[in-house]
C-alpha cells in the first residue's frame, strides 16, 4: 500500500533564479581515482569538489582517520573546494594513504570514494652477475626477465648490448611475463646477447638488465649459407621433435578474467620445427569481433570480456612430428556494476519517495546504505524512513528531513559508491519563461506555445484562451508535462491571447502568450531557365506574395553564394527584378531568388547558360550522379550524367579513385576513356576499397571532381604481378644487396620470398622472406656474380616467380696492370700496359703518375687519367736527355688499386753524338732505306731523300745520328744546313754522270749472269749487321764492256770513296757499318775518255 502511494521526484529546472534561491544538499562533482598514483617529482593534487546551497564545507578522512589539513605546512586546501595540493618537497611517500573527502552544509553530507594514494616507483635492477647460458642446438630455452617490482608495473622488451631489438617470430618471442621463450636454439642465436628492459610509464626511464650470453653446442659449424636454407634443421643435423608446452605447463589450467576487462591467453610451445598455434572454445565458436590472435599465434586477447566468455578455451600445438593440446578454464567474475542507481530525490513535504540500489556482480555485492557519510544503522532514527534491503522508502516527509544518502555495493573485486540527496522543498509556484510573450506562426504549420514553471509540491497548470472556458487540452490541443501547449495546425480563428495558470497548495502563478496567425510566403513567378549569347543582357524575374503585416525581402545568390549590386557593375536589382548585363562565360551558373520574413522563407532558381564562340570555350562542368551496377570480382560497372560541355566537346573522361585501407585519402588515376562514353567497366585489384570519381576533359582543360560515388570492395587474392626492378649490387665488397619495387598487395600480409645463388655453380638456392624491398647478403667473395628471383606473397597465395637476373657482389680496388712497357725514342716516351688480372670489379680507368728523375731528386708530380679502353700513351719529351719515373694503377669505383711503377731507360752515353751523311743504293720503292735503321732507338735520321736512277734502282742520300757524349751539333742549324749543302752537290753530280753515260751509247746489259746486286743480310755476332759482298773483287753488274772484252769499271765509281775500316752505328751511337766494295785502281790505256758508270750498292758516308 506504501509502494503504490510514492510520487514521482520533482526535477528541479537549471533556471539561475531558482538555482540561487533553492537551498540544497552538496553533491560530489569531481574527484580523483580510487587507485591514485603519482609521480614523486610533481605536487601531489587530490581533488574533491562539490556544488550545494549553501556552499559546502570540507574535510578529509586519511586511512579512516580525521586528517587535519591546518597543521601539516606542506598541505594547503583551495578556496571554496575540497582540492587538497601536497607540495613535493620532503619525502612524497609519507603520504601515502587512503584519503576520503567530506562536503557537508546545513543539508546534509556528501563523500568521495576511498582514494587509494601511492607513489610511483621505478626501482633499479639487482645487481647480478649472469653466466653464460649453455644449450644444444634445437633445445628449448626460456631466458627470465622478473623487472623489478615498480609502480605502476614497468612495460619490458628484449634489446641486445646494441641497443637493437630482439627480432621475434614463431620461433622466438616474449611471454606476457616479459620472459623470452625460445621454441629451439640455433647456433646463430649465440650471435647476439640478450637484455632485458624496463620502461617505467610515470618516471619515463628505461632500466635494462645485465645481458644473457648464448653458447650453443652445435654439431655443424654455422655459416651464413644455412640463413635462408629452406631445410633449415635439416641442413644443420638438428633432430626434430614433437611439440611440448614452455608455457602454461602440463595440460590444462584455470585463469580468472573480471568483466569488462580484457583476457589475454597465452600458449607458448618448444619443438624441432617450431610448432603452430591454433585456437578454439569447446562448445562454442571464438567472437571474432572481439578475439584478436597475437605475438604469432601464441597470444588469445579477448577485449571487454562478459559473462557468456567464460568456459573452456583450448590452444594446439603441431609441427610435423606431432601435435600437443591445453585446456584453459576461464572464470569471469565482476566488480559490482549498477542495475539501478540511487538519484537525488527532491520531495514536498508529506510527500512519499524511495531511493533504490541495485548492483549485480560475481560474487553478488553486499548493500550497504551510510545517511551524510556515517552507517545508516548508526544515525539518529528517522520514523519517515525505512530501510527494505537496496530500498529505502520515504513517506509523509517533513521540513528538516534533509540528508545525503550513500550506498555502498562491495564484493571481493571493488566497490561502486553513490550519492543521492533527498531534499524536502517548499516553494509556491514560479514562471520561468518571459511574460507576455508574442508568437507569430504561418498558418497552418504546427505551433508550441512555451510556459516554464516551477514549484514544490509540483504545481497543477491549465492553459486558457482569451481568458474564457475550461482549461485547453484535447482536440487540436495537447498539453505537456512540462507545460508547454501544442496546437497541431494553426488557423487564423486560432489568434488571440493564451493563459497559462501554475498552482499548488501553496500559491498560483500565471503567464500570457499572444498568437498571430500570418499568410505563408509564396514566388508566384519564379525565375525561368536561360540560354543567351555572350555579351547580351539577362534577366530574372521573382514576384513575391506575403502576408501585408510581415515585411518581406528578396535576396539573389548564384551557385548558393550571395550576389552584390552596384550602380556600374553588370548585376543590378530593381524591385524583383535581376538584370546581368553584357553576360559573359563565367556568368553561367545557377541563380536563386530568396523571399524572406521574420518568421518564413520561400526561394526558387534557374540555370543561366551562356554561348560563346569555340575560341572562348571554357571547361567541362564536372560529371554528376555517380552510380555503379554490374559488380564482379575484379570489375565494375560506373555510370554517370555528363555536365555542361561549355561550347567546347569533351574529349576524355578520366576516372579516378581513392581506397581506405593503403593509402586513405589519396586520388589516384585509374583510367581515361573518350568523351562518348559515360559508362564504363572498371578494371579493378584485388582487396581494395574504392570509391570513384570522374573529369571531364576538352580542349580547354579539366573540370572539378564529380562528387565520389558510394564504395566497392573487392575480394582478396594471391599476387598476379611478378615484383619489377630485381637487381643486385654490391655496398661494400663483401655483401650485395637485393633490391626490387613493390607490387599490387591484393590481400593482407604482403611479403617477397627472395632467393639466390652463386652462378655458374650447381648450389641449392639460398632464400628468405621479408615484408621490406631489400635484402642484404653478407661475407661475399668479391666482385662475384650471383643469380638472383623473386615472388611476391600474401595471405592469399603467391605470384609466380620472376626470370632469373644476374646481380653481383660488392667491388674492390683492382690489382696491379698485367704489365708496364717504357718505348724510348728521340722525343717521345711510347707507354702501353694491359688491364689488371685481378679487376675485382668494372674498371672505369687508369690513373698515371709521373715526374723527373735527376739523381736522387724527384721533380714536381703530374697526373694524368684514361679511361678504361686506353692503354697506351704518347708523350712528348721536353728534353731526349730527361728522364721519367711513372706510376699506373687502375681504378674502379672503389677507387685506384695497386700501383705498377717503372723508370724510363738510360741512354748509352747519354749526351756523345755521332752523325754520317750516307747514301744507300738498292731496289725501288717508296723509301730505300733499309727498315732495321728506322727501328734503332739510338738513331734518328735527320734528312732523307730519295732519287730514282733506273728502275728499279734509287739512291738514298740520308743524314743519320747517333748519340756520344760530343756536344749534339745535330741539332744545331748551321750543321743541318751544311749537310744539305753536300748532299745536293752529290745529286747534282750524279745526275751529270748519268746524262754524260747516256749520251756515250747504249748499255750492254747483262741480266742474270753476275751475282747479285741487293745486299745479302749478315749479321755479326755482335748484333750489327755488314753489307757486303762476297766477291768484292768481281766487276759489278752494270759496268761497261771495253772495245777489246774486257770489263772496266767507272774511273769515277762511287766505290773509290768507300771508307774502310768498321763504319757500324752500333745501339750505343757507333757507326753499324761501312758499306762499301774495295777495288783495284787499274789505269786505263790509251786517250779513251772516261765513262760514267752505273750506280752502285755504296755508301757514301760524311763524318
Amino acid at each position: 500500500m506504501l509502494l503504490s502511494k510514492v510520487a514521482a521526484p520533482i526535477e528541479v529546472p537549471l533556471d539561475p533564479k531558482i538555482q540561487q534561491e533553492l537551498k540544497q544538499p552538496p553533491t560530489i562533482v569531481k574527484q580523483s581515482l580510487k587507485d591514485y598514483i603519482v609521480d614523486p617529482r610533481d605536487n601531489i593534487i587530490i581533488e574533491c569538489e562539490a556544488k550545494g546551497t549553501p556552499v559546502p564545507t570540507f574535510q578529509w578522512r586519511r586511512n579512516g582517520k580525521f586528517f587535519n589539513v591546518g597543521k601539516d605546512p606542506r598541505v594547503t586546501m583551495r578556496s571554496r573546494s575540497g582540492t587538497l595540493e601536497i607540495r613535493s618537497s620532503g619525502k612524497p611517500e609519507d603520504y601515502e594513504g587512503e584519503y576520503q573527502c567530506f562536503a557537508s552544509n546545513d543539508f546534509g553530507t556528501a563523500i568521495s570514494n576511498k582514494i587509494l594514494l601511492r607513489v610511483s616507483k621505478s626501482p633499479l635492477w639487482p645487481k647480478e652477475v649472469l653466466e653464460p647460458v649453455v644449450v644444444r642446438e634445437g633445445e628449448s630455452l626460456v631466458l627470465p626477465c622478473k623487472p623489478p617490482p615498480g609502480l605502476p608495473p614497468p612495460e619490458t622488451f628484449w634489446m641486445d648490448s646494441s641497443i637493437m631489438p630482439i627480432i621475434q617470430d614463431k620461433r622466438v618471442s616474449m611471454g606476457l611475463n616479459g620472459d623470452l621463450f625460445f621454441s629451439n636454439v640455433l647456433a646463430r642465436d649465440a650471435n647476439t646477447d640478450y637484455s632485458c628492459n624496463a620502461r617505467f610509464e610515470f618516471t619515463h626511464t628505461i632500466q635494462q638488465k645485465n645481458p644473457f650470453t648464448l653458447k650453443v653446442l652445435a654439431k655443424e659449424p654455422y655459416n651464413d649459407t644455412f640463413l635462408s636454407s629452406t631445410d633449415l634443421y635439416g641442413a644443420r643435423n638438428v633432430p626434430e621433435t614433437q611439440p611440448t608446452f614452455l608455457s602454461p605447463k602440463g595440460l590444462s589450467s584455470s585463469k580468472i578474467v573480471l568483466r569488462g576487462e580484457q583476457l589475454l591467453l597465452e600458449c607458448i610451445a618448444a619443438g624441432v620445427p617450431s610448432p603452430n598455434i591454433d585456437w578454439i572454445k569447446k562448445g562454442a565458436d571464438l567472437p571474432s569481433k572481439k578475439v584478436k590472435i597475437e605475438n604469432f599465434g601464441k597470444t588469445l586477447r579477448l577485449l571487454n570480456v562478459s559473462e557468456e566468455d567464460s568456459g573452456d578455451y583450448v590452444c594446439m600445438a603441431s609441427n610435423k612430428i606431432g601435435s600437443i593440446r591445453h585446456s584453459i578454464e576461464v572464470q569471469v567474475k565482476a566488480a559490482p556494476y549498477w542495475l539501478d542507481k540511487p538519484t537525488n530525490l527532491v520531495l514536498a513535504p508529506d510527500e512519499n519517495g524511495r531511493l533504490v540500489c541495485r548492483a549485480r556482480g560475481n560474487p553478488k555485492p553486499t548493500i550497504q546504505w551510510l545517511v551524510n557519510g556515517e552507517p545508516i544503522e548508526s544515525s539518529l532514527p528517522n520514523p519517515n524512513r525505512q530501510v527494505l534491503g537496496d530500498t529505502i522508502l520515504f513517506h509523509s516527509v517533513q521540513i528538516g528531513s534533509s540528508a545525503v544518502h550513500q550506498c555502498n555495493a562491495s564484493n571481493e573485486h571493488g566497490y561502486l559508491l553513490a550519492n543521492a540527496f533527498v531534499n524536502i522543498l517548499d516553494m509556491a509556484p514560479r514562471m520561468l519563461g518571459p511574460k507576455n510573450q508574442l508568437i507569430k506562426v504561418i498558418e497552418n504549420n504546427r505551433t508550441f506555445l512555451d510556459c516554464p514553471f516551477f514549484g514544490s509540491p509540483f504545481p497543477i497548470l491549465r492553459w486558457f484562451k482569451n481568458g474564457l472556458g475550461s482549461g485547453l487540452d484535447g482536440g487540436q490541443y495537447k498539453l505537456y508535462h512540462n507545460g508547454t501547449l501544442e496546437i497541431k495546425q494553426a488557423r487564423p480563428e486560432d489568434q488571440g491571447t493564451y493563459t497559462c495558470v501554475a498552482s499548488n497548495i501553496l500559491g498560483k502563478m500565471e503567464n500570457q502568450v499572444r498568437l498571430e496567425v500570418k499568410e505563408p510566403t509564396r514566388i508566384v513567378r519564379a525565375p525561368e531557365h536561360v540560354t543567351q549569347a555572350k555579351g547580351t543582357t539577362v534577366r530574372f524575374d521573382c514576384r513575391v506574395k506575403h502576408d501585408p503585416s510581415l515585411l518581406a525581402t528578396v535576396t539573389w545568390l548564384k551557385d548558393d553564394k550571395p550576389l552584390s549590386f552596384n550602380w556600374i557593375g553588370r548585376f543590378r536589382k530593381d524591385g524583383e527584378t535581376l538584370s546581368i548585363y553584357n553576360v559573359n562565360p563565367e556568368d553561367a551558373g545557377t541563380y536563386t531568388c530568396t523571399a524572406k520574413t521574420e518568421i518564413d522563407e520561400n526561394s526558387a532558381s534557374a540555370r543561366l547558360t551562356v554561348t560563346v564562340y569555340c575560341s572562348l570555350a571554357g571547361r567541362p562542368d564536372p560529371p554528376q550522379d555517380l552510380e555503379l551496377s554490374d559488380p564482379s570480382a575484379r570489375s565494375v560497372r560506373l555510370t554517370w550524367v555528363p555536365g555542361n560541355e561549355n561550347n567546347s566537346p569533351v574529349t576524355h573522361f578520366l576516372v579516378q579513385f581513392e581506397e581506405d585501407r593503403w593509402e586513405p585519402g589519396k586520388w589516384q588515376n585509374l583510367s581515361i576513356f573518350d568523351g562518348n562514353l559515360n559508362s564504363v567497366n572498371l578494371q579493378l585489384s584485388p582487396f581494395v576499397n574504392y570509391q570513384f570519381r570522374v573529369i571531364a576533359i576538352n580542349a580547354v582543360g579539366q573540370s572539378q571532381p564529380s562528387l565520389p560515388s558510394a564504395r566497392y570492395q573487392t575480394s582478396g587474392a594471391s599476387p598476379d604481378v611478378v615484383p619489377s626492378g630485381l637487381k643486385g649490387w654490391g655496398s661494400k665488397k663483401n655483401n650485395m644487396e637485393i633490391t626490387w619495387q613493390n607490387t599490387e598487395r591484393n590481400g593482407p600480409n604482403l611479403r617477397y620470398m627472395v632467393s639466390w645463388r652463386r652462378k655458374d655453380t650447381e648450389e641449392e638456392w639460398n632464400n628468405t622472406t621479408t615484408t621490406r624491398t631489400k635484402h642484404i647478403i653478407h661475407n661475399t667473395d668479391t666482385y662475384v656474380p650471383y643469380e638472383i628471383k623473386i615472388n611476391a606473397i600474401n595471405d592469399f597465395g603467391h605470384s609466380p616467380e620472376s626470370n632469373i637476373v644476374i646481380g653481383y657482389s660488392g667491388e674492390d680496388k683492382p690489382g696491379a696492370p698485367k704489365y708496364f712497357r717504357i718505348q724510348r725514342h728521340t722525343d717521345v716516351v711510347h707507354l702501353k700496359w694491359d688491364k689488371p688480372l685481378e679487376p675485382n670489379g668494372v674498371l672505369i680507368g687508369y690513373t698515371l703518375q709521373y715526374h723527373t728523375v735527376n739523381g736522387t731528386q724527384a721533380g714536381e708530380r703530374k697526373v694524368q687519367s684514361f679511361p678504361a679502353n686506353v692503354t697506351e700513351y704518347l708523350m712528348n719529351l721536353p728534353n731526349r736527355f730527361t728522364r721519367f719515373k711513372f706510376y699506373l694503377a687502375a681504378r674502379t669505383q672503389v677507387g685506384a688499386g695497386e700501383v705498377y711503377a717503372v723508370e724510363s731507360p738510360h741512354f748509352t752515353n747519354e749526351g756523345q753524338q755521332a752523325s754520317r751523311l750516307t747514301l744507300f743504293v738498292g731496289n725501288g720503292g717508296i723509301d730505300c732505306l733499309p727498315d732495321y735503321l728506322i727501328s734503332l732507338q739510338n738513331l734518328s735520321i735527320l734528312f732523307c731523300t730519295s732519287l730514282f736512277l733506273l728502275p728499279p734502282l734509287c739512291v738514298c742520300v740520308c743524314l743519320l745520328t747517333a748519340y756520344k757524349e760530343q756536344e749534339d751539333i745535330a741539332t744545331q742549324g748551321w750543321f743541318i744546313g751544311l749537310m744539305c749543302a753536300v748532299a745536293l752537290l752529290v745529286l747534282i753530280l750524279l745526275i751529270v754522270c748519268f746524262i754524260k753515260r747516256s749520251r756515250g751509247g747504249k748499255y750492254a746489259v747483262r741480266d742474270k749472269k753476275d751475282l747479285p746486286l741487293d745486299p745479302v743480310d749478315h749479321k755479326d755476332q755482335d748484333g750489327s749487321f755488314d753489307y757486303h759482298s762476297d766477291e768484292d773483287n768481281k766487276p759489278l753488274q752494270g759496268s761497261q764492256t771495253s772495245l777489246d772484252g774486257n770489263v772496266k769499271e767507272s774511273d769515277d765509281s762511287l766505290v773509290d770513296y768507300g771508307e774502310g775500316g768498321d763504319g757500324q752505328f752500333n745501339e750505343d751511337g757507333s757507326f753499324i757499318g761501312q758499306y762499301t766494295v774495295k777495288k783495284d785502281k787499274e789505269e786505263t790505256e790509251g786517250n779513251e775518255s772516261s765513262e760514267a758508270t752505273s750506280p752502285v750498292n755504296a755508301i757514301y758516308s760524311l763524318a
